[in-house]
């Protein structure tokens, strides 16, 4: 197990504190140097990855979208051939490609938004990273002094953190309980606005459909 064990725990560090504590200090700033630059590279990894999720969601929904105008055509199609029923079908693939962009596209927002906050993380750790290697020589410098506070620091923060850790647990575990008895209540209930949303996407259909034969019309 590292230092670190995840990339919030090197931005709020105080590396000075955990040299304080540490019982060889050189050997301690080149530990953590190694931590961060170890993840840095999982950052990059990340996000590496996450764009190309993103660029996997934008061809999704540019094919979607294409779906959309093609059965949009092919209700146009239908109607110019009296068929009032395929064109209906045809109206409602189409809505149900709509959707679906609509929800990859909310996706992609998310997406993002993630992206967006990887690179934040990456800019703050390596600003850490050329922190720590600016003050390397400095900080193994403060050894001698460090070791005489060592034994104290070790005495008043070590139980600290241990209930902290214990805490952490306890509440984790505590929500995970919580949220999994909200799952187990919304599972196979549709909602009041579930059927009020299918009884609009309804009516959505007929008013295109009406608008439909009105164009085909006037043609």
């Amino acid at each position: 197990m590292g230092i670190f064990s995840r990339f919030a725990d090197i931005v709020n560090s105080n590396i000075n504190a955990i040299l304080d504590k540490a019982e060889d200090p050189e050997k301690m700033v080149r530990l953590i140097i190694q931590e961060m630059e170890d993840t840095l590279v999982e950052v990059r990894s990340t996000s590496a990855k996450t764009l190309a999720e993103k660029k996997e969601l934008v061809r999704r929904v540019d094919t979607l979208k294409a779906q959309v105008n093609d059965w949009q055509d092919k209700a146009e199609l239908a109607l110019s051939k009296d068929r009032d029923d395929l064109a209906r079908s045809a109206l409602l693939e189409k809505q149900k490609s709509a959707d679906a962009v609509a929800a990859l596209e909310s996706e992609l927002d998310h997406v993002e938004s993630h992206i967006e906050k990887l690179q934040q993380e990456v800019t703050t750790l390596q600003e850490k990273l050329a922190d720590a290697k600016a003050r390397q020589k400095a900080i193994i410098l403060r050894q001698r002094s460090a070791e005489s506070r060592l034994e104290v620091k070790k005495a008043l923060d070590s139980s600290k953190v241990e209930d902290a850790l214990n805490r952490f647990e306890r509440y984790e575990t505590k929500i995970d309980g919580l949220e999994s008895q909200i799952e187990s209540y919304d599972l196979g209930k549709k909602t009041l606005a579930d059927e009020i949303a299918d009884l609009q996407k309804n009516e959505k259909i007929d008013d295109e459909l009406a608008e439909l034969k009105k164009k085909l019309a006037n043609k």
